[in-house]
């Protein structure tokens, strides 16, 4: 009687923790969850990870454990996520890279569209094509000129190879019918410092890093690379207003979970993220840190998202004759 008892005892145990493991719609969350992204610490993305996280760790009622996993163009960090339990307890941030990879690698671990369960993206943003202040290109129109007239004789400084300021550049260099020669740094501030050192004369950065520099005179903002000029540097035209028409490049950041995570744990998070980024602070803080626009959406529209940008840094890349690594 006792050992029946005690199988008793255990039976309803098993049956306690298989309903409320770490997988249960119903107790989600139940512990602290990490959020991995693919950049160096005190970036962009660790930026966003961070203002995301507190506001979701105040919604979901769990600590969100920001963890940076830097290299490859932010493949590391996604490789990460896809291999991780599928559970709703490893999430990740991704930004634009995160497509262009599909188009910059021969093969890679994962499938950027297929592998994950996407939640949401969070921001848009746009990036700024930049000389020194004592450049002869007064303009984007400028710079064009000077590139048909001497053909390869100019380069351009981006954050590497495959990011999005590469390919925003080989974009140009495709719709302007230009030869300006891809120069890769480790990160935003090495490009911005080859710049002001005489390096490169040209280069591909971001708003928010740029904008002191241009308004300190040290550098001048030829133009933006979205087709409306951005709030942050609101004298800045865009590419679109130098005469390429068609030409938009806006990078982005958004989250996502592996493949599988179940779709109630999956809903609990996407309403979660889109009420986070209806709070007014966290809203001001994100598009701050990027000197962009705040927009959510559904997974279906962030998959969507993924889908095409893969497309149309695939033509840019086969057109530019890009090596793929």
């Amino acid at each position: 009687m006792l050992g029946m008892k005690r199988l008793a005892a255990a039976i309803f145990l098993l049956g306690g923790c298989l309903a409320t493991g770490p997988a249960s719609a119903d107790t989600y969350p139940s512990r602290p969850i990490r959020l991995l992204h693919g950049f160096a610490a005190g970036g962009a993305a660790d930026t966003l990870s961070r203002i995301i996280a507190d506001g979701l760790s105040k919604k979901l009622g769990q600590p969100i454990i920001v963890e940076a996993k830097p290299g490859a163009g932010g493949n590391i960090a996604a490789d990460a996520v896809a291999k991780a339990a599928p559970d709703g307890y490893t999430l990740g941030l991704v930004t634009g890279a995160h497509a262009i990879s599909a188009a910059t690698y021969k093969s890679l671990a994962y499938q950027p569209a297929e592998s994950f369960e996407m939640i949401s993206t969070l921001v848009y943003y746009a990036l700024v094509i930049a000389v020194r202040n004592d450049s002869p290109a007064k303009s984007l129109a400028d710079l064009i000129a000077m590139a048909k007239e001497k053909p390869g004789a100019l380069s351009f400084g981006s954050v590497g190879f495959g990011s999005t300021h590469h390919l925003a550049g080989e974009l140009l260099n495709a719709t302007a019918g230009i030869e300006i020669v891809h120069v890769p740094y480790r990160g935003d501030s090495q490009s911005v410092t080859a710049l002001l050192g005489g390096e490169v004369p040209v280069i591909v950065g971001t708003p928010v890093l740029l904008a002191p520099q241009i308004q300190a005179g040290a550098i001048r903002g030829l133009a933006v690379t979205s087709p409306a000029r951005t709030a942050l540097l609101p004298n800045v035209p865009t590419v679109q207003e130098a005469g390429i028409q068609g030409y938009d490049v806006r990078t982005w950041a958004g989250l996502l979970a592996p493949k599988g995570t179940p779709p109630a744990i999956m809903a609990t998070l996407n309403a979660a993220t889109l009420e986070v980024l209806k709070d007014p602070d966290i809203k001001q803080r994100l598009e701050t840190a990027v000197g962009g626009e705040v927009r959510g959406s559904s997974p279906a529209e962030m998959k969507a998202l993924i889908e095409t940008e893969i497309a149309k840094w695939t033509g840019v890349v086969e057109r530019a004759k890009i090596p793929k690594i």
